[in-house]
């Protein structure tokens, strides 16, 4: 059973997924400081780095934004020369164009963006200039997947680009096509106001949060959603009765005494969730450290002794390891490389069953996610598009979290 819970704050919303009750995937916006991810800016270059294959525009934030030869190439690979070229041969300082924000800000980076244009709709994403057809991945009926390319084929005009999402599986022509139709009324206007806009300024920027979760995670598997805010409660109604109207009747106005996030045992989850050490059911533990580049997870088999020899013994644990792995990741928006030490196991075949358990149970993840194998050393590694900071506890503004006390 799939639940999405929505809490509204006067300087913040926060939304949970649950799944059979338990936290899932967890995201947060607030007031200040909105997602700039999906945003279309008209930039100015500033800077233009041969060395780097790269340049820098000036978007209007803090920060110049990084642009990377590949991302101002054509988006169709076919499409592309067989040699790249040096990107002061494709870009001049001075000259204006329009990007789109694909990661936010980091630390004392700016934003990556790129000129490969691309907006999500319910059924597709709509990429003006990709000139081809996808398909998802998570869509694995093959039937399905060629009926979807010939719907997007015949849909698509010269040039422009789409890519059927997920929840256009089983989706109707006639809805793709309306999707289609509203994504380049959108795009007309960016393009409209990039033409007599100065440079930089943002030209255009994606939903809320709760609407794009609303389009991108509220499907007809989706049992119900609450929301504790009349307003927006309104605001998913109108959203829902335009883009699915049969899911209109599973929104519930939540209108309880007791806080919403108590109710659905959400709060002491996070707070179990973003700890340094976690225990699992079975008395093992996780150790999850952070670093800009990586983070390392050690999974240790604490209390968990077992019933049997040692191989079985550490091989469950690894197991309930894995699946709390998967889950965390997920809940914590850890991006980047991540390595985890499990705990030694003989049997190749065990190894093994944790990358196939792991993989199975990180499809679910909206992110993409790599699980690469077993570095020579025995550690598992595996990778997760980092796209935001997902910042929820913060380290200690006197010690950065480098304290220590005396024992």
């Amino acid at each position: 059973m799939q639940q999405m819970v929505v809490h509204c704050e006067r300087d913040k919303t926060q939304m949970a997924l649950l799944e059979d009750g338990r936290l899932v995937e967890f995201a947060v916006e607030r007031v200040q400081g909105k997602q700039l991810v999906g945003g279309f800016y008209k930039g100015r270059v500033v800077n233009v780095l041969p060395g780097m294959q790269a340049a820098f525009v000036d978007i209007g934030l803090k920060k110049n934004a990084f642009l990377y030869v590949d991302d101002v190439l054509h988006p169709h690979l076919e499409k592309q020369p067989k040699e790249k070229p040096s990107i002061d041969s494709l870009l001049d300082v001075g000259q204006e164009l329009v990007v789109q924000v694909m990661k936010e800000p980091f630390g004392g980076k700016g934003a990556r963006v790129t000129t490969h244009y691309s907006l999500p709709g319910r059924t597709i994403v709509y990429m003006p200039h990709a000139d081809y057809v996808g398909v998802s991945k998570k869509i694995e009926n093959e039937t399905e997947r060629g009926r979807l390319k010939v719907i997007g084929d015949h849909l698509r005009q010269p040039g422009e680009g789409l890519i059927m999402r997920t929840v256009a599986e089983g989706a109707s022509r006639d809805a793709v096509a309306d999707d289609l139709a509203h994504l380049r009324e959108q795009w007309r206007r960016i393009e409209q106001r990039a033409e007599t806009s100065p440079a930089p300024l943002e030209i255009h920027h994606d939903l809320s949060m709760v609407e794009r979760l609303v389009r991108d995670i509220f499907t007809p598997q989706t049992e119900e959603l609450f929301v504790d805010d009349k307003e927006i409660y309104g605001q998913i109604v109108s959203l829902l009765r335009n883009m699915e109207p049969l899911l209109v009747p599973r929104i519930r106005y939540y209108k309880e005494a007791e806080p919403i996030f108590q109710h659905f045992r959400i709060q002491e989850q996070l707070d179990r969730a973003f700890q340094r050490k976690i225990w699992l059911d079975n008395g093992a533990y996780l150790v999850l450290d952070h670093t800009e580049a990586l983070t390392v997870i050690d999974v240790n088999t604490g209390k968990y002794i077992g019933n049997h020899d040692l191989e079985d013994t550490v091989f469950a644990a690894n197991v309930e390891a894995a699946e709390e792995i998967a889950r965390l990741v997920r809940l914590r928006d850890i991006g980047g490389i991540i390595i985890v030490d499990f705990i030694d196991m003989e049997q190749e075949e065990h190894r093994q069953y944790i990358i196939d358990r792991l993989e199975q149970l990180l499809k679910k993840d909206r992110t993409k996610c790599l699980v690469v194998g077993w570095t020579r050393l025995g550690l598992l590694e595996m990778t997760r598009k980092k796209v935001r900071d997902h910042v929820l506890y913060e380290p200690c503004a006197a010690c950065r979290g480098t304290g220590r006390i005396n024992t």
